[in-house]
Order: structure tokens, then sequence, then C-alpha cells
């Protein structure tokens, strides 16, 4: 038992230097989101039928009519968002939890939300299982989050949206970023593209966006359900 033990740390560990050069191959270079990337394993966060898969440069279905989006597309998003240990930081859109694992290797407080009851309580779970004390997932309209929650550092919608929701603006500190996909119009019958758009929030009030290029991520649903 104890051989065989042994036999699938070796592979989980030569699986994961794998995808760690694949996100290097990838353009990733920022060693804080490449740690962050390694400390966070992947497999403990993807659906059961799918753990062989997990760390694999693949998006993964999780139940909701959701995925896991591919290691190389979250780790270029995080790399983008900037994120130090003194941000707190509000993703929406938690997911299986993987992304807010990662980013509590990051970050000072991480609050993730998800519109699906049944994500948020798993997302919790895997979260507190992986030990990570400084993040948490809660069941909340991400598009019209609490204001209670307070003012974050960062903020990373993991959707596309027509366009930067005004709620989520509130919420974004003096000299905050904010990262979210934006959906362009298309033609009928053809596939919204979608562009990354960064939103640095000065110290004056003042909003600069940066166009960061093509990305993949579905389109954000506003309101609450309990699962799909």
């Amino acid at each position: 038992m104890t051989g065989e033990r042994g036999a699938q740390n070796a592979v989980e560990f030569e699986e994961r230097a794998a995808l760690m050069l694949t996100l290097r191959q990838g353009g990733v270079r920022d060693l804080s989101v490449l740690r962050a990337i390694e400390a966070t394993p992947r497999e403990a966060f993807a659906p059961y039928r799918f753990r062989d898969l997990a760390n694999r440069n693949l998006s993964l279905p999780i139940g909701c009519g959701q995925t896991m989006s591919r290691p190389v597309e979250l780790a270029r998003r995080l790399e983008a968002l900037k994120t130090g240990r003194g941000h707190r930081v509000l993703e929406v859109g938690a997911g299986s939890g993987y992304g807010a694992a990662a980013l509590a290797q990051l970050a000072r407080e991480v609050v993730s939300l998800d519109r699906f009851e049944t994500l948020a309580i798993e997302a919790s779970r895997r979260l507190a299982v992986h030990g990570a004390a400084n993040a948490k997932a809660i069941h909340a309209d991400g598009l019209d989050p609490p204001v209670e929650l307070g003012r974050f550092d960062r903020i990373i919608v993991q959707a596309s949206v027509g366009a930067a929701p005004a709620a989520l603006i509130q919420l974004l500190a003096p000299g905050g970023i904010m990262l979210f996909a934006r959906r362009a119009h298309a033609m009928a019958g053809a596939r919204a593209k979608e562009r990354l758009i960064k939103l640095d929030l000065n110290e004056d009030g003042e909003l600069r966006e940066t166009d960061l290029g093509p990305c993949r991520l579905g389109s954000a649903i506003p309101g609450l359900a309990r699962a799909l």
C-alpha cells in the first residue's frame, strides 16, 4: 500500500512539474504567480472523475454549467492582477474554489462570490480542506455584491460582461485594479469575441482602461441560484 502511494505521489509530482513548464511556455513569468499555482493542487478542486486530467492545460466541467479555466489562462489573469501580500481581493465566480485558493497564496484576504449556492458551498469546503484560512466563498450575486463587504484592492471577474459593473467599481479602493472580460457585439450565429480588460483606479478617482487582448470566459449571469 505504501509503495502504491509512493508511486502515485511520484506521478502527481511529474504531472505538476509538466504543468509548471506549460505555464512558462505559455508566457507566464511572474514568479509569485508560478509559486501560487505550484502550491495549489488543482486535483483537490476538480471533480473526482476528472482528477486524472487536473494537471493538464485543459478546462474542466464542474457542474451548474460552469468550468474550471485552463491553468495557463488563469495564471495570465492572476499575473495581470498584480496582487501583493497586503491586498484584499474580491473574486466574482468562485467556481470550484481553485482560483480563490491560488489567490490566497498571493493576497492578505480573498472573498470569492458565486451565484450558485451549490458551487459556493463546495468551494468553501474545498478551501477549508486545503487550509486556505484567508479565503472564503460566499453565495452572492457577484454583479451586485453586498456593500457590507467593504472595499477591495483587487477585483477579478472570472466571466465576461458587456461593461464594467458599476456596483463592483464602487467597491474598488483608490489605487486598485479590476480585471474582467468584455463581450464585443457579434454577427448573428457567431460567437461573441471577448477582450480581457484591466481597470486602474488612481488616487484621484479616475479610471484608466487597458485592453490586454483576447480571452475566453463564460458570460456572467446576474441574480442568485441554488443549482442549475
